[in-house]
């Protein structure tokens, strides 16, 4: 399943460099997705620069990048495994994230991890830095590990993010999207990733906070960090199945790890994310996840106005349901685009309008 890396992978800011040469000052979409074609890992710093633009004059390089790494290109769905794994703050995530990173590279899997982090009110940037915390080995061609800011967007994830899981996926044996940790508002990766793992403290009262919130919904796995604690890790877990029980979720797993040396479980929750992949429709989960991604970056471009032209949300998510399921999600968007502009009452004409009362 794994692919050589090609090279080493350079540093983030790389993809300036590359996109310097030959006096381009961004990289172009096309090429980067041949290259992640190809199985190139050291084009991920530059894809992430790319796609992390706001820039108006990148939407079209984004837009190629995406649909050269799209299922009618590539011939079908990415090969990737992507996985989600969320969960509130301090429950160790990026703790667990480093044992699974050690486990998928042993095995030979090249690695992509995404890790969404609150925003910076100062510089707009990634506040906690998760690719400091999480642990990777010097030199590893086959590791990337970046920190994406989560601009302020609900849902946990980068504006940024669906679309580099889509590009990463074409040539990472393994991408994962680490969430901002925010709590209640975590179900936005279940619209991206292929296995969805939450991840739960002992002792923490986060199986209520997760009953409340809805949260209990999207898991494919839970995961009991820290199970070293012993008597309140065995009860958060009969806790977790209790409540998948009471859901009418039962058949969800609910493993216990714990990264305190010697690790233990990791090997048994890489076993249990490889066996979901393994039984899932990747194709239908796919072209969900294209969809609702759409819809959610449309309303993120247009907001309500936008949303409101389309006929409201449910509207929208109908809408990019009728289109042809080959788009890739820029794709997706336009057609949402164009919709909404044909179903839009024209602006007033400035020099006709009406003059508000002094």
């Amino acid at each position: 399943m794994s692919r050589p890396a090609a090279g080493p992978t350079p540093s983030p800011g790389a993809g300036g460099a590359e996109a310097a040469a030959g006096g381009r000052t961004t990289p172009r979409g096309a090429e980067l997705g041949e290259r992640l074609r190809a199985g190139d890992l050291s084009a991920a710093p530059a894809v992430l620069n790319l796609v992390e633009s706001r820039a108006e004059a990148h939407r079209a390089e984004i837009g190629a990048l995406l649909r050269a790494v799209s299922p009618a290109v590539l011939g079908g769905e990415a090969p990737a495994h992507v996985v989600g794994v969320t969960g509130p703050p301090g429950a160790g995530k990026s703790s667990l994230l480093s044992e699974l990173l050690r486990a998928w590279r042993d095995d030979g899997r090249s690695v992509a991890v995404l890790a969404v982090d609150p925003s910076s009110r100062r510089s707009g940037g990634a506040l906690l830095g998760d690719r400091a915390r999480i642990v990777t080995r010097p030199q590893d061609a086959g590791a990337f590990v970046r920190s994406t800011a989560a601009a302020g967007r609900l849902g946990g994830l980068a504006p940024a993010t669906r679309a580099a899981a889509l590009a990463l996926a074409a040539a990472f044996d393994v991408v994962v999207i680490e969430t901002v940790g925010v709590g209640q508002s975590e179900t936005e990766v279940a619209e991206v990733a292929d296995t969805v793992a939450v991840v739960v403290q002992p002792g923490s009262g986060d199986v209520l906070q997760f009953l409340k919130s809805g949260i209990m919904e999207i898991p494919d796995i839970l995961v009991v960090t820290k199970a070293d604690m012993g008597t309140p890790a065995q009860r958060a877990r009969r806790d977790l199945l209790a409540a998948l029980r009471a859901l009418g979720h039962g058949g969800t797993p609910v493993l216990a790890t714990s990264t305190v040396a010697p690790a233990e479980g990791v090997e048994a929750l890489v076993a249990a994310l490889d066996a979901h992949r393994a039984g899932l429709d990747v194709a239908a989960r796919r072209l969900a996840a294209r969809r609702a991604g759409a819809v959610a970056d449309f309303a993120a471009e247009h907001g309500e106005r936008g949303v409101r032209a389309l006929g409201g949300l449910r509207e929208a998510r109908r809408l990019a349901a009728a289109q042809d399921p080959g788009l890739d999600t820029g794709a997706l968007v336009t057609a949402l685009e164009a919709t909404a502009a044909r179903r839009s009452p024209p602006a007033p004409d400035d020099a006709h309008a009406p003059r508000r009362a002094r």
